[in-house]
Formats: C-alpha cells, sequence, structure tokens
C-alpha cells in the first residue's frame, strides 16, 4: 500500500510540475519557415521584462490600432503580435516628434537621458552634428544584430562607421530620389514613342547622348517664326547639376582608398559632368519668366510647358491632376558611369548613446525583430502597392523605381558628411547662372572646401 501511495504522489508531483515546465517554452507556429526561439545561456526564452520601445518618427501611427487591408498587412499584425506575447515586449513606431523638432529632440533627449526606450529615426542632413557629438550607440557592439544581413542598408552603415564602430542602421531598402519626368503626350507630338524612353532604360542605351538626342527633337519653333517657342526641359538647378554630376560617378567629395575625404571638384569625371550638363542647360533649358516663383518649373512641367524635368520621385505625388501622362526613368548614364546611377537621401535609425549597455541591447533585439521580414512575404511585391497608385504607368515602378532600390545603382553623396558644404550658395547656383565656369567655380572654393575636409578628416 505504501508503494502504490508513493508512486502516487510522485505521479501528482510529476502532474503538478508539467504545467510549469510547458509554461517556460513557448509554441513556434513559425519554425516550418525558419523561425528561432532565442535564449539566454540556460536555455531561458529571452525575456525583455515587458519593456515599451518607440521608435520615434514624425509620421506614423501606432500599428497596434491600425486594421490591416491586405493578407501581408494581416500577416505582419499577427507576427509582430507573436514577437512580443513571446519575448515580454511592446513596441510602437509612431510620430513622436515633428520633421522640424526631430533633431533637437533627439539631442536633448541623448544629453540628458530619460526613462523613455528609443530608437530614433533622423532625417538625411541632420543627423552628421549628433553623430559627431558621439550622441549614437556603437551598434556594432551588440551581438544581437548581424550588419552581414542583407535586409540592413549596407550604404548607411557604411557612412556611419567610425574607427571599426557602426552608429546607425537602417532595415529596409533605400528611397528613390532623382529621375527624369517625361511628358508623354509632347513626346508623341514631337515624333518620339514615349515607349522607347523606357526601352533605351531597359536595354542599357539610356545615355547622355541619347537624352541629348531627345532634346533637340523636343525644342522645336512650332509656329515658323524662326524662335524657339518650345523647350525639352526645366529643373532646379539644386536637382539638375547633382543628378548630373552622380550619372557619371562625381560627386563634390569622394572617399580615397584610406577611407579619408578629399575634394573632387576638380576631378576629370567632375568637369566633364558638369561642362556637358550646362551646355544641355545652354542648348534645351526653359528660362522662367521674369517675376516667376522660385519653383516655376514645378508647373511648367505640371501644365505641359515643358517635356523633361529633372525631379525627386516624391514629385510623382503632386501630379495626380496632371492632364498629360508622365513616365519616370533614371537620369541618364554618363560615358565613366557602368550602370545607372543616383544619390540615395535616407532616414537613418539610431540608439541613443546615453543608455547602458544591457538596455541598449534589448531595445536592439526588439527593434531587429520587429523590422525582420513576415514569415511567408519575404519576397513579397506588395512594397508596390503605393508606387502604382502614386504612378500612372507600371513601368516606371517595375522597372525604375525597382531599379533605384539596389545598392548597384546608389552612389554615396559624401558632401553630406563633411560640415561646411552648402552647395546651392557655394557653387550651383552661380554655376547654373553662368556667372562662372565649372572650373572657375571649384578653384575659387578649393581652400574653403579643403578646410572643411581637413577638419572632417581630423574628427
Amino acid at each position: 500500500m505504501k508503494r502504490y501511495l508513493a508512486l502516487f504522489l510522485s505521479l501528482v508531483m510529476i502532474l503538478c510540475a508539467l504545467p510549469l515546465a510547458i509554461a517556460e517554452d513557448v509554441e513556434n507556429p513559425y519554425e516550418d519557415d525558419g523561425i528561432v526561439i532565442y535564449r539566454d545561456a540556460d536555455g531561458n526564452v529571452i525575456d525583455l521584462g515587458g519593456m515599451e520601445i518607440t521608435v520615434c518618427d514624425w509620421w506614423s501611427s501606432d500599428w497596434h490600432d491600425d486594421e490591416p487591408t491586405t493578407a501581408a498587412g494581416e500577416a505582419t499584425y499577427d507576427y509582430r503580435t507573436w514577437l512580443e506575447e513571446t519575448y515580454n515586449f511592446k513596441i510602437v513606431q509612431r510620430n513622436a516628434t515633428t520633421w522640424n523638432d526631430s533633431p533637437s529632440d533627439f539631442t536633448n533627449f541623448a544629453t540628458t537621458g530619460g526613462d523613455e526606450n528609443y530608437v530614433w529615426i533622423l532625417r538625411a542632413g541632420a543627423y552628421l552634428a549628433p553623430f559627431k557629438a558621439g550622441l549614437f550607440y556603437d551598434l556594432s557592439t551588440l551581438d544581437c544584430l548581424d550588419f552581414s544581413d542583407e535586409k540592413w542598408n549596407g550604404t548607411v552603415t557604411g557612412l556611419l562607421s567610425k574607427d571599426g564602430g557602426i552608429y546607425g542602421m537602417r532595415p529596409e531598402k533605400a528611397e528613390p530620389r532623382k529621375g527624369v519626368f517625361f511628358n508623354k503626350r509632347l513626346l508623341n507630338d514631337a515624333g518620339v514613342d514615349p515607349e522607347e524612353i523606357y526601352d533605351l532604360q531597359a536595354k542599357g542605351e539610356w545615355t547622355w547622348e541619347a537624352f541629348e538626342a531627345l532634346c533637340e527633337k523636343l525644342t522645336r519653333d512650332t509656329d515658323n517664326d524662326g524662335v524657339i517657342d518650345r523647350y525639352a526641359m526645366m529643373s532646379f538647378s539644386s536637382h539638375l547639376l547633382p543628378a548630373a554630376l552622380v550619372s557619371n560617378g562625381a560627386g563634390f567629395v569622394q572617399v580615397d582608398e584610406n577611407g579619408k575625404y578629399y575634394n573632387a571638384a576638380e576631378t576629370d569625371a567632375f568637369l566633364e559632368a558638369m561642362n556637358w550638363v550646362m551646355d544641355m542647360v545652354s542648348k534645351y533649358e526653359m528660362k522662367a519668366p521674369e517675376g516667376a516663383e522660385w519653383n516655376y518649373f514645378e508647373s511648367a512641367f505640371i501644365n505641359g510647358e515643358v517635356a523633361l524635368q529633372v525631379h525627386e520621385d516624391y514629385f510623382a505625388g503632386s501630379l495626380a491632376n496632371m492632364e498629360d501622362d508622365y513616365g519616370f526613368v533614371f537620369f541618364p548614364k554618363g560615358p565613366r558611369a557602368k550602370t545607372y546611377l543616383y544619390a540615395p537621401s535616407d532616414n537613418i535609425m539610431v540608439i541613443p548613446a546615453c543608455y547602458d549597455a544591457d538596455r541598449a541591447w534589448k531595445i536592439a533585439f526588439a527593434y531587429n525583430l520587429f523590422t525582420n521580414p513576415t514569415p511567408g512575404y519575404t519576397d513579397s511585391d506588395d512594397w508596390k502597392n503605393g508606387y502604382y497608385q502614386k504612378y500612372r504607368d507600371e513601368r516606371a515602378v517595375d522597372e525604375t523605381i525597382t531599379m533605384m532600390r539596389e545598392p548597384e545603382h546608389q552612389f554615396v553623396w559624401y558632401s553630406d558628411m563633411v560640415t561646411g558644404y552648402d552647395l546651392g550658395s557655394q557653387y550651383i547656383w552661380d554655376v547654373y547662372a553662368q556667372a562662372t565656369t565649372p572650373a572657375e567655380k571649384a578653384e575659387s572654393m578649393r581652400g574653403t572646401w579643403q578646410a572643411y575636409i581637413d577638419e572632417a578628416n581630423a574628427n
């Protein structure tokens, strides 16, 4: 009898302990998709202790409150919910600042600290000062982040690297930027099939020469009075000139084999691009009427006054009510470039340096999970949906925008990383107005720019 009682008590103890053993493990509905459960050194599932993390931007709403409208959106919602429950944390990306205040808000927090757990998003052009001030946490010290993973944008991690450390990240592809918008009706009127522009791009033949040949056809005397009344193009100088430089693999600042910045504004590739684009301006660019607003070029394209305009991808959002159809391609490639190029100008994600190692690790661990692809949708083209709504034709999205997301078409605009450069006032505006030549202006700025570069290299 005692033996049976002992067996019974043993069985009771086992059954009582069983729920506890089960509770220490978690269900993994994504195991077949290669998702693993992360555990600590003792084999326990990593527990972030209910930590609440904010990815601070100036445009998002809380994803917890958003009703998914697609299968991919629903799958992402379910996956993120499972991650939060599994590792005991909550993460939200929301508009906790403004576009204008984001840099100062970040600097204030990173300097004084606080109870909030942040991943902070900073816009291009606003992160150089806090980077130099040492306000970004060195992400290379956090073993939960593997920057060899293809999800990380290598251009961003490269720009924000210093002395072996990595201080910024971007878990998504670069955003499309400058390209050439073209008016399909005006091309047809000049005897050019608009599809030919896409075809040239697809064949790798959309070059400076092809662009100039097109501009020549589009610049016409339509009423035969001996005066040109239809010009091919009109663009903002700060869009056109940098796009031309990048298309030839040139920029104001480049990096040498030792990782040091140098003044590249007097190199052959730079001057070749500048001389070519200024020749194009003198022949084919429409001049703004006297007294016109600075952005008259935009209405000129929207109203069908010119057929071509170099502009940022976001300009498509302003063309919803444009009467004529339009397309969008890369800026044509220059003779020194192997492929089409543009310069990304992306937001970056940073962790404030005021956190201790444990807190920074937990924030990074959660953010890494939050930004992983949704299982079952790793090769999804759902990202195109927003672009399809913005553009008039699929080729702009399936060809141009798709290529712009790939690293081989991205050129690093290093002058953004050197304090002091103000390209409009220091170079672009005078050259565009033909008040000086590209070479003369570069020579006049040589000493000033070298001082900026020396300081950047010293730091």
